[in-house]
């Protein structure tokens, strides 16, 4: 999947962006480099452009603003913030504005790599969404999905009546039958619709990661957190968070979650307090919870607790 990026590096640090642009190149990807946003445009323009690195203070332009034009330009490209600790505040603006990640200065050139075959691997998982999106919405009349079979037609009752609703929605199904789309469909007909949705996939990333991602932490947490880092918790505050692949998360992730759906609070690792956040939690899975409950595998009291409408 990662053979043959089109990469966009930005950045008005020669040095750093012909090293990287290098680098990447010897990787087999197709790089396109500019020292400030305006050049940084014309390149998108003109050329296939999937996953951008854009450091946040480029010449030229605020790094939203640029976001927002590259995203116009090529629809679907994943943005990456560089950026150092003064700025980290801008950085998660951007993200709820549509960028992948950010990351702090100075980073490896290996590391920036690794982040950026991540942010292709979502650009392709997005463009297979948006094209199932598509035919989906092609059997869409007034704002209400329809369809020749009963199931579809059920489905689509179903999003309706708990689209509204604060309460979590368990979805589930085999991979592959539209367990995201559901829950975007969830969002897109919420209150919650003018917030993000944030997703993540736990069976993507290693436990001691994941809770990284999930409630974020504090710098000195662990080794290499050299900075505080929100987790998507806090990203996806006012909208709604979707965890996928909900059964494989490890025993101690689902008692921080469980406390999370019980008051809304949640604590950083390595933090000594905790904070509140309002968001609405979808989950999907392809296991059969209820037999993952009897097999001592998934808490039953978290499953009661996200169990309130299943679709």
């Amino acid at each position: 999947m990662t053979s043959s990026m089109g990469i966009l590096l930005v950045d008005g640090d020669d040095e750093f962006r012909r090293t990287a642009a290098r680098r990447l190149k010897q990787s087999g990807h197709h790089v396109f480099d500019a020292p400030t946003a305006e050049a940084a445009l014309e390149l998108a323009d003109r050329e296939r452009i999937e996953v951008a690195l854009v450091d946040l203070l480029s010449p030229g332009m605020d790094g939203i603003e640029l976001l927002e034009k590259l995203k116009a330009a090529t629809p679907g490209c994943e943005v990456v913030f560089l950026t150092d600790e003064a700025t980290i505040e801008t950085a998660v603006l951007a993200i709820k504005r549509g960028a992948f990640d950010y990351l702090i200065k100075p980073r490896p050139v290996g590391e920036v790599e690794n982040i950026l075959n991540k942010a292709y691997e979502h650009y392709w998982l997005s463009k297979e969404n948006r094209q199932l999106r598509e035919a989906l919405e092609r059997t869409v009349q007034s704002g209400e999905i329809i369809g020749e079979a009963a199931v579809m037609r059920q489905v689509a009752l179903m999003i309706e009546k708990a689209a509204p609703s604060r309460s979590p929605v368990l979805i589930q199904g085999e991979s592959g039958t539209g367990k995201e789309l559901v829950a975007r469909a969830l969002h897109r007909h919420s209150r919650r619709a003018d917030k993000p949705i944030v997703t993540i996939n736990c069976a993507a990333l290693q436990e001691t990661l994941l809770e990284s991602e999930l409630f974020g932490h504090e710098k000195g947490a662990f080794t290499g957190a050299t900075a505080a880092k929100l987790g998507l918790f806090e990203v996806a505050d006012g909208g709604t968070l979707f965890i996928d692949e909900l059964g494989e998360l490890a025993a101690g992730l689902q008692a921080k979650l469980l406390r999370f759906l019980e008051d809304g609070s949640l604590r950083r690792v390595g933090a000594t307090r905790e904070q509140t956040v309002d968001v609405r939690v979808i989950a999907a899975t392809n296991r059969d919870l209820r037999e993952e409950v009897r097999a001592g595998r998934f808490r039953d009291d978290l499953y009661y607790r996200l169990n309130v409408v299943t679709i």
